[in-house]
């Protein structure tokens, strides 16, 4: 009974256009839940075993604000989307708004320098340069691609729509070097076997090895390759809006993180006592 409703949760949630990773999360707290309710049926379950549920993630697994949402959001779709149930109003922890962690130009700069192959400094300068999400940057195909205009198109990202990135002339140089090498003339532009799109894993992996060789303290992963693209920008004085659009985010809420002020930032305003003339006065 219990397979029988994870499979039908699945194509329920393909059919809604949820992400692969956002499809595989909530199977996967599905089933943690499913193994804590035994030898209950998930049908049978209540507001209280679920709440439950979230307070076992905490005091064994010390889940994180972020996880009990995930957690919940699963499980509440598996009951009230799939078997119709009146599911109460549960409630976990606020997700702390906290400023992204970023990578300086100088550390970007640094991590381009070791890049052994061609295709790890492609990913890094479309991750970056772009602002891709690491999702988007593996299934980009070469079709989608404007190299005259310096612009790409992602093909149904993130709430299923299409969305314009834009190219630094140096990654369109290297893209036509890259396919032409690679013999690539349709298809994904980063490749795994069998022609298939590589995996948002392998692309972690590069980063990982290429912060230590860098010399970097901070892990280097895809998102803050993401952050430092809208900080960067932002510093530069791009509109929040125009950031909003590149980024993909449906609400501006979200790309406002941005509006806080950096450190570098704070470190170029001049303070307004160095503006006034004093004269200069004998120490005691």
């Amino acid at each position: 009974m219990n397979q029988d409703i994870r499979t039908r949760m699945q194509s329920e949630l393909v059919l809604r256009g949820y992400s692969s990773e956002t499809a595989r999360a909530y199977l996967r707290y599905v089933g943690q839940f499913i193994e804590f309710l035994q030898p209950k049926q998930l049908y049978e379950a209540s507001d209280e075993d679920v709440k439950a549920f979230l307070s076992l993630l905490v005091t064994e697994k010390n889940a994180s604000a972020r996880t009990l949402h995930l957690a919940r959001a699963g499980v509440l779709f598996a009951l009230r989307e799939v078997l119709h149930k009146q599911v109460g109003n549960i409630v976990v922890p606020k997700i702390p708004r906290s400023l992204p962690v970023v990578l300086s130009k100088e550390e970007i700069s640094r991590i381009l320098s070791v890049l052994p192959s061609m295709k790890s400094r492609l990913l890094v300068m479309l991750l970056y340069g772009s602002g891709l999400r690491v999702s988007e940057c593996v299934h980009v195909k070469v079709e989608d691609l404007e190299l005259e205009q310096r612009i790409g198109w992602v093909r149904e990202g993130k709430g299923k729509k299409d969305r314009m990135f834009i190219m630094s002339k140096e990654t369109v140089q290297l893209i036509r070097r890259f396919v032409q090498k690679k013999g690539i003339e349709k298809g994904f532009l980063f490749q795994g076997k069998n022609g298939r799109a590589m995996t948002a894993r392998s692309v972690q992996a590069v980063l990982k090895r290429a912060g230590a060789r860098a010399g970097l303290l901070k892990p280097v992963t895809p998102h803050k390759l993401r952050h430092s693209f809208a900080t960067h920008l932002r510093e530069s004085g791009v509109d929040l809006r125009i950031i909003q659009e590149l980024l993909g985010h449906s609400s501006i809420q979200t790309t406002e993180i941005y509006t806080k002020v950096s450190s570098e930032e704070k470190r170029r305003v001049v303070s307004p006592l160095d503006s006034l003339r004093l004269s200069p006065k004998q120490e005691d």
